[in-house]
């Protein structure tokens, strides 16, 4: 295989094997980009800095901040897709954007009879054990309920 052909090969198997909780605190923004590839969202900081978002969703069960300073230095990389952080949402205050600056996009965009409006559903992993999270947002953009069931990823005992 001629030179050539071989780098773009070998940079997309270099970015495959990034890990978002692997890079370390100090190293600039450009380094990440390269390494992790594009991001699912780049939002602003209050503080000057950036936060990049790398969701594994749809398949995974993890979307990755990625915070660096107002030097472009990583400061913090925070894996946001907890029971807890969804169970944090407040109903009637946050909204569609801000369920997507802090979550990304979802799994799953659902709807269902009895709730007016599209249903977010994500991925997440709770003590290890595959659930979803599904937010409940009204036509005007408004979070109105969240929701946790159990994700069944395979049957375990066989048919009898």
């Amino acid at each position: 295989m001629s030179r050539l052909a071989a780098a773009p090969l070998l940079a997309l198997a270099l970015a495959a094997c990034a890990v978002p909780e692997w890079q370390k605190p100090g190293t600039p923004l450009a380094d990440i980009e390269r390494t992790m590839g594009r991001p699912t969202l780049a939002e602003p900081l209050e503080s000057g800095g950036q936060r990049l978002v790398y969701s594994r969703q749809p398949a995974g069960q993890q979307v990755y901040h990625m915070d660096f300073d107002a030097s472009q230095r990583l400061v913090r990389v925070t894996q946001v897709l907890t029971l807890e952080n969804f169970q944090a949402l407040r109903n009637g205050l946050d909204t569609q954007d801000s369920v997507r600056r802090r979550f990304g996009p979802p799994a799953l965009l659902e709807r269902v009879a009895s709730f007016d409006g599209p249903i977010w559903t994500y991925r997440i992993l709770d003590n290890g054990a595959p659930r979803q999270a599904h937010v409940h947002i009204d036509p005007a953009g408004v979070v109105r309920r969240v929701m946790f069931t159990d994700e069944r990823l395979r049957d375990l005992d066989p048919p009898h």
